[in-house]
């Protein structure tokens, strides 16, 4: 009996999702959090981090000024040494430093964000790739079936032509049938190391196994709404624009608090003929708001529109991908189902024109065709029950139902 048999279609009980025919959950955790994406998005998570630090504590710094001079007087007629030294710094005014912390904490939240969403796409490319695999290597244990079962038609046809019961010309139709099987038979094994060395070689933690598990078609356990809402709940696309509608919001409102300049506080220290004059001042620097600062802030409030607009596109477009998927998950099961039911039938038509081809009663031509039909139908039927399962798992991650896709704190 083969490893990837045919099951019954059979309910999940509640909260009790049988993952048997994917990954390990710990294999799979561990190849995603150490994918080279992740780690990108965990680096920029860092950076992020670093510049929410640099907005805390504001873009200005204290400068010292220094300046020495000789002043010649021509009363006097002699050189008067004089120096001055000055220290200065910048200010925050208004709400600007709250606004600049409120901003980093944002990019921080975006960072974050985008670290669960590789989580999320690595974890989408593992599904991909592992079903390319399954597909890939129930494909060539379909062709393998096909195979041995024209390699028994052979021997049966070897012996109508040995007992003169069938001519010679038989004998080349069936061992055409089964080169022709048996090419399929390679292809499909190629395609088999193809898909198995791009699975591991990508997530090198992924262990496949030495058998090919049992794929049981399940239905989903919840209605479109139910999924609807988890998906839009856990999106990092969805989160990540209205993380940023709500940075560029701040943003905006930074751009209209600067319209008033930042005022500079200097403390001035001069020494003059040859310190004979000592001045002690204060000075305050606040530069004139022009258009610019006007152009600025309103250029930071269309962005924000572009943003919000960006929104409700990203919400339109996963409302139309949930369903979509919905539907190929729902009604994969009974396309499955149909498949499974036709390639029974096939199978049995075609057992029975071989053993009437065996008593005499039919054709070479008669079985070959049933047996074409039959293993094209086991090859549609093993597809059907891949993409159902398939479909039904990737509504699953996009849920958060399948596998842990957040990142640490």
């Amino acid at each position: 009996m083969r490893a990837l048999a045919l099951a019954l279609l059979a309910p999940l009980a509640a909260g009790a999702a049988d993952l048997s025919d994917l990954p390990a959950a710990e294999q799979a955790r561990a190849a995603i959090e150490s994918h080279p994406t992740v780690l990108a998005a965990e680096s920029g998570l860092a950076a992020s981090q670093a510049r929410r630090r640099a907005l805390d504590v504001g873009p200005y710094e204290t400068q010292m000024r220094l300046g020495a001079a000789q002043r010649h007087d021509r009363v006097l007629d002699q050189n008067l040494n004089e120096y001055e030294v000055g220290v200065e710094r910048a200010f925050r005014i208004g709400a600007k430093s709250e606004l600049d912390q409120s901003i980093g904490n944002e990019s921080v939240v975006q960072a974050k964000i985008a670290v669960g969403d590789a989580m999320h796409e690595t974890a989408r490319s593992l599904l991909r790739m592992w079903f390319s695999w399954l597909r890939a290597a129930a494909q060539a244990e379909d062709w393998d079936a096909a195979t041995a079962n024209l390699a028994r038609q052979l021997e049966v046809v070897d012996k109508r032509v040995g007992l003169g019961d069938a001519p010679r010309q038989e004998r080349l139709l069936a061992e055409s049938a089964l080169a022709q099987a048996d090419t399929q038979r390679i292809q499909a094994r190629m395609r088999t190391d193809a898909a198995r060395a791009e699975l591991t070689r990508s997530f090198p933690p992924v262990v496949l196994p030495a058998a090919l598990p049992e794929i049981a078609v399940q239905p989903l356990a919840h209605d479109l709404a139910w999924w609807r809402e988890r998906v839009l709940e856990h999106n990092h696309e969805l989160a990540a624009v209205r993380a940023e509608v709500r940075r560029l919001r701040l943003v905006a409102s930074r751009a209209d608090a600067d319209r008033t300049p930042d005022p500079t506080l200097a403390l001035r220290y001069l020494s003059e003929r040859d310190d004979t004059e000592r001045i002690l001042g204060v000075v305050v620097t606040v530069p004139f708001s022009g258009e610019a600062r006007r152009a600025t802030a309103d250029g930071a409030l269309a962005q924000t529109d572009v943003a919000t607009r960006r929104e409700a596109a990203v919400l339109r477009r996963l409302e139309a991908e949930v369903a979509a998927l919905y539907a190929s998950a729902s009604v994969g099961r009974e396309a499955a189902e149909r498949a499974a039911g036709a390639a029974a039938g096939l199978r049995q038509n075609s057992e029975l024109a071989a053993r009437a081809y065996a008593l005499g009663e039919s054709s070479l031509a008669d079985v070959l065709v049933a047996q074409r039909y039959a293993i094209e139908a086991r090859l549609a039927a093993t597809l059907a029950r891949l993409d159902a399962v398939e479909s039904r798992y990737r509504l699953m991650l996009d849920a958060h139902e399948l596998w842990p896709l957040e990142p640490a704190d």
